[in-house]
């Protein structure tokens, strides 16, 4: 099933929907995204009045510089329904889906986007992120990616993943969750997000650990705070060398293709179909950060 491409989202910066006054704050950053979030960062008593604040930023959305989020709550739990029926409006580009455990979850949640979309005249798709943050998810991750075109991408939960399981959060853990979550993603030609650190004090530890996801094809990283921006920005943007070399390879396959030449040599390095693809990538995230610059 062919999927929506997910726009560059390096840096998403999570927002209590239950703090209204950091709003502006979040506008105004240097975020690829912004996360509303309804679920884990609000507790259950203020809920309502949350996804009320969060609706409302909806309505007053002018800017169209960021990518527009909110987290929900778990579909099947009760303030799921809600929440999805107040925040589909005109200033929502993506709903994220906290511990999607089967492809149904997307079905259903489509479904009923395709709906209030039609109530509400939205004249375009909203997208849904699916997260990836319990065992069952991991397992059933590529179903998940593949489940409808709605779905721009995947994104890991470390803390509710590792922690219920006594998991220490180590490299030897999170490599091997987050290339079987990124492999998960490309079986449906989506993007892999990795998920929050949430040691804010430690910005060179923050650091390595969003350099570690980039080795390992994730597109992006979960901010829980505004200091930790400009770190991911820098860390998912293509460095200097690897743009130019994706130059030069793309203005070589143009070349080669248009003589039926698949494959071919460039600074003394092989060329093919995957390193082309790869190369067109990289102008493609470098183009778009600098356009949202």
């Amino acid at each position: 099933m062919s999927a929506t491409r997910s726009p560059s989202m390096r840096s998403k910066l999570f927002v209590p929907g239950s703090r209204p006054e950091l709003f502006d704050k979040a506008w105004q950053s240097a975020a690829d995204a912004i996360s509303f979030d309804l679920e884990d960062a609000v507790a259950e008593d203020r809920k309502i009045e949350a996804r009320d604040y969060v609706a409302r930023a909806l309505e007053r959305r002018t800017t169209s510089g960021k990518v527009v989020i909110v987290r929900i709550n778990p579909w099947g739990e009760p303030f799921f329904a809600d929440d999805l029926e107040a925040v589909v409006r005109p200033g929502l580009d993506i709903v994220n889906l906290p511990k999607v455990e089967s492809a149904e979850t997307i079905l259903e949640t489509a479904r009923l986007l395709d709906r209030l979309e039609r109530e509400n005249g939205i004249g375009r798709r909203v997208g849904i992120l699916a997260n990836i943050e319990t065992a069952r998810g991991l397992r059933v991750a590529a179903e998940i990616s593949l489940s409808h075109e709605r779905v721009i991408g995947l994104q890991l939960g470390f803390g509710d993943l590792f922690e219920p399981l006594g998991v220490e959060r180590s490299p030897l853990a999170l490599a091997p969750v987050r290339l079987a979550v990124r492999l998960a993603a490309a079986e449906a030609g989506i993007d892999a997000f990795d998920g929050a650190f949430v040691g804010v004090a430690d910005g060179e530890a923050f650091r390595m650990d969003a350099e570690a996801g980039r080795a390992l094809g994730l597109a992006g990283k979960s901010c829980i705070h505004p200091s930790q921006i400009d770190i991911v920005n820098a860390v998912f943007f293509p460095r200097a060398a690897e743009i130019e070399n994706a130059r030069r390879i793309v203005a070589k396959a143009e070349e080669m293709l248009a003589r039926g030449v698949g494959a071919f040599m460039v600074d003394g390095v092989m060329a093919d179909g995957p390193f082309i693809d790869r190369a067109r990538t990289v102008l493609r995230i470098a183009e778009g950060a600098a356009r949202h610059a």
